[in-house]
């Protein structure tokens, strides 16, 4: 029975990002207990039981033996990054376990760090003395190089590349196929977009596009 545990998670998502981790967790030995969506329309993942808003949560928790050993994740991706560490928060209150899940095709080098309820799918790399904070997602093919330094809440979506020395604040977005060049710093809540390449600092709150990456004014984004 502690073995069965120690394998189970809680997911706050149950759309599309839930269903690679789920698929992830099932790979590891690990089964999902439970699923957690605010949107009273959300569909359940096929076998796991899907519970609403904080009331449901707090229903599925009052029904548990002991939250001892579950594990929980975030399932949202996106610009999501402040709603994932919001909901880290209520699992931590619960008592329930955040570790960071690595995919087994990805590379995470020994000296790489690993926020909480932080993740790393398929054949993605993080290098040497790389830092990722708490509630990132490193997603498919993605690859942060050496030294780089994530806050908390960041999203690298699939192709993303971070070379050396980067810096990204806290709750940023990294489009897809992007490219940030070396020993630049991406400010906290900034947006690069699908395939932009970034020569540049971006400010804090700033949306980039194209190549070379460009700020966008707030009336054309």
């Amino acid at each position: 029975m502690a073995e069965s545990a120690a394998l189970g998670y809680a997911l706050w998502g149950s759309a599309g990002h839930a269903k690679v981790l789920a698929s992830l967790i099932a790979r590891t030995g690990g089964r999902v207990l439970a699923t957690f969506d605010n949107d009273g329309t959300a569909q359940p993942l096929p076998g796991v039981p899907l519970f609403i808003g904080q009331a449901g949560f707090e229903r599925w928790l009052a029904g548990l033996p002991s939250g001892e050993g579950v594990r929980a994740l975030a399932a949202i991706g996106g610009r999501r990054g402040r709603d994932r560490l919001a909901i880290q928060a209520l699992f931590a209150r619960a008592g329930l376990v955040l570790e960071p899940l690595v995919h087994p095709d990805a590379s995470v080098c020994a000296s790489a760090r690993l926020g909480a309820g932080t993740q790393v799918l398929a054949q993605a790399l993080v290098a040497a003395d790389a830092v990722v904070g708490a509630a990132g997602i490193v997603n498919h093919k993605a690859s942060v190089d050496h030294e780089c330094v994530l806050g908390d809440g960041v999203h690298l979506a699939p192709g993303a590349t971070l070379c050396g020395c980067v810096r990204v604040g806290d709750n940023v977005m990294i489009g897809a196929g992007a490219v940030v060049l070396p020993r630049l710093t991406i400010g906290e809540d900034a947006q690069v977009g699908a395939g932009a390449v970034v020569t540049r600092d971006v400010p804090p709150g700033a949306v980039v596009l194209g190549n070379p990456a460009r700020r966008q004014n707030k009336e054309t984004t």
